[in-house]
This record gives C-alpha cells, structure tokens and sequence, in this order.
C-alpha cells in the first residue's frame, strides 16, 4: 500500500537532528516558553516576512486568539468560505460572532475578492480566507477590499507554509495570519502546535496575553484568557524542519507538476494555480463525480487516498442548531466530488508513477 503521508518517513530523514532537538529541550529544564520557543518564533517571524510570531498550543485555538485579540464578537460578522475545514467555522462560533458562509466561484477553491464584496455589510468586522490546499487566495485582492471598508483580515494559512503571492510569502499581509503545526502540515510537529504572526506589535502582545491566562506579569490576569502556548519540545522540533521546508515544498511541487501533466486531458477537474502564486501544494486535490468509484479502484490498487472534505460545515451535525443550513450548492458539490493524491515530499518517484498509471487507467488514459 502507498500511504496517503508517510510521517516516520520525514522523522527518519532527520531522526539525528530531532532526537538531538528533544533532548536539548528536555535537558533545558525550561517546559513552559524559554530559548526554544523565542527561538522558533524569531526563525519564522523572519522566515514568513513578519515582525511577530506568537505561538499557540494548536491552529484552532491561535485562530480563536486572533478574533478575541481584535475585539471580535458577538453582534459582529466574520465572512468565511463554505469550502473549508471546520476550524475555520469553529473559531468564528467561539467568540460568538455570526458566520457569513461564501462561496468560491464555480471551479477554484478559495475566495478571490470579487467573491466576497457583495456578502459586506454594515455588521461585517472582519474578512477570514483561507489558503486551501496549499493555494494561496488573491490575498491581495482581498486587504484591499477589506481596507476599503475598514475590515480586518485573519488569514487561516494552515496549509500554506511557504507559499507566495507575486513573491511575498505568505505570512504578513494581513492584520493576523494564523498558522498551524499538525503533524501532517507542510511544516509539522511531533504533535500539536500553532501560532499567528502579524506586523502589529500592539496586537502580538495582547495575542500572547491571552494565550497566557490574559496575564503578562504571572499571578496577575488582566482579561480572561485562556491557557494556550506552543510547547517547548515542539519548537525545538519545528526549528529543525524549518530548515528543509523549502527543499520539501519544491519535491511537493515535482509531484504536483507531474500529475498536472499527466492528468492533462482526463476527464479530471484539477487545481488552476496563478502565474503570480507559487503554490505549496499541501494537498493535490481532483474533482469528479465518479469520486467514490475512483477512490475504491485506487485503494484496490494499493493507493490511499483522503477526501478533503466529506461533509460541508454548514452540513456538519454541529451547526444543526444554527441558521447556516442554507444553500451551498459549491461547497455542497465539492464535498461529493473531491478526491486527495499522495504527495508528500518523501513519496517515491516510482510511487507516483504508479499513482498516475492507476487514475489514467481508471479513465481509459
């Protein structure tokens, strides 16, 4: 069987690095924050283009403190896509704002500005896109517009860890961007891990705060925080692979272009990446209606495959008692007609071309 993500494969390419890292961290004596964490912090400020990085103990929890730390709540609107994972939608309900569910056009995967502008309205505080797939959006179509009318922009880059728009990386275009170090991201932990960066001082600070039981000084809380803060093992272990993201997303981005190039021409919807993004390619994502078919002809053949997502947030149990259960026929479509590929950077070339031998065999290519 070819896995979907091979974890113990990245850990062994760098098993001396990382058992090194743990043990540093571990000896430190230091559990909670210290050398390790700032560390990890000023290596990816510098690595994404910011003047902060704030760590958290996980993607969700560092999207929560994001809207909490802009005063974002209840009475306020949060445009999302409809298309996304749940975290998105979860962390909009956890400060009791009102989720406004858009639609990408027909075809793509993430929200372009134009998506979004008519769904603005005078309750509307703040604009939460997200970077799908390892596909940046038009982020900077999207600041714009939100400056426009006075909004803020969380960027949900959870899946997009060296991406770039017209050569920036993604990282500080928006007021906060807000990462994730799940073991199976582009730049993953050895367990969970997150943080956001942003250029604004002021409100790095009060992000870390928060995450801090709203405390700067310990045993004094000046808000109602919450306990949230990026592990010290953990940081030792992502400043190592750090390192080799971008050797990695380059391997993520052969595979890719060859299933792009093998794909050409099957009766296959597949990823359309801009001339101005340079994608990292965190999932390679084909769309058909014979979904569920494919995916029992590949998993007979030896392939594992995910689906990114099967079930639309507005149709997950948990929104039941919220008024989202409304039309959504994109997000609706996608969810019966995704289809995941392998493409981890340590996938065996002879791996992928079986991988390509099994789908073009599967359409008569």
């Amino acid at each position: 069987m070819i896995p979907f993500l091979d974890l113990k494969a990245a850990y062994h390419v760098l098993a001396s690095e990382l058992d090194e890292a743990v043990l540093r961290a571990s000896r430190s004596g230091q559990y909670i924050g210290g050398a390790e964490v700032k560390n990890f912090e000023a290596l990816y400020a510098s690595y994404v283009g910011a003047k902060n990085c704030v760590g958290a103990g996980n993607g969700l929890d560092a999207l929560i403190l994001a809207l909490r730390a802009l005063d974002i709540g209840t009475n306020d609107e949060v445009i999302v896509p409809s298309h996304t994972y749940i975290a998105t939608w979860l962390a909009v309900s956890a400060v009791g704002a009102t989720l406004v569910p858009v639609e990408p056009a027909s075809g793509r995967y993430v929200l372009d500005s134009f998506d979004i502008a008519p769904h603005i309205t005078s309750r509307t505080r703040a604009i939460m896109p997200v970077h799908l797939y390892g596909i940046p959006v038009d982020i900077e179509g999207i600041c714009s517009l939100a400056r426009q009318h006075n909004l803020y922009v969380i960027e949900d880059a959870a899946q997009v860890h060296g991406a770039t728009v017209n050569g920036r990386k993604i990282g500080s275009h928006g007021d906060a961007v807000v990462w994730s170090f799940y073991p199976g991201k582009n730049l993953g932990a050895l367990g969970d891990g997150g943080a956001v960066t942003t250029n604004n001082d002021d409100l790095a600070q009060r992000i870390r705060m928060l995450a801090n039981y709203g405390s700067e000084v310990k045993y004094y809380n000046l808000e109602r925080g919450i306990n949230s803060r990026l592990d010290p093992i953990q940081a030792a272990v992502l400043s190592v692979k750090l390192k080799y993201l971008d050797q990695w997303n380059m391997r993520r981005q052969e595979i890719a272009q060859r299933y792009q190039a093998a794909f050409a021409g099957l009766p296959l919807d597949l990823i359309d990446v801009p001339q101005h993004v340079s994608a990292v390619w965190h999932q390679y994502v084909v769309r058909t209606p014979k979904r569920d078919d494919l995916q029992t002809k590949l998993t007979r053949a030896g392939i594992e495959t995910l689906i990114h997502y099967p079930v639309p947030p507005h149709l997950q149990q948990a929104y039941a008692d919220l008024n989202v259960r409304i039309a959504l026929p994109v997000a609706t479509r996608y969810a019966k007609e995704v289809l995941s590929l392998p493409i981890s950077p340590h996938l065996a070339t002879d791996s992928v071309e079986k991988i390509i031998t099994a789908v073009r065999r599967y359409f008569g290519g």
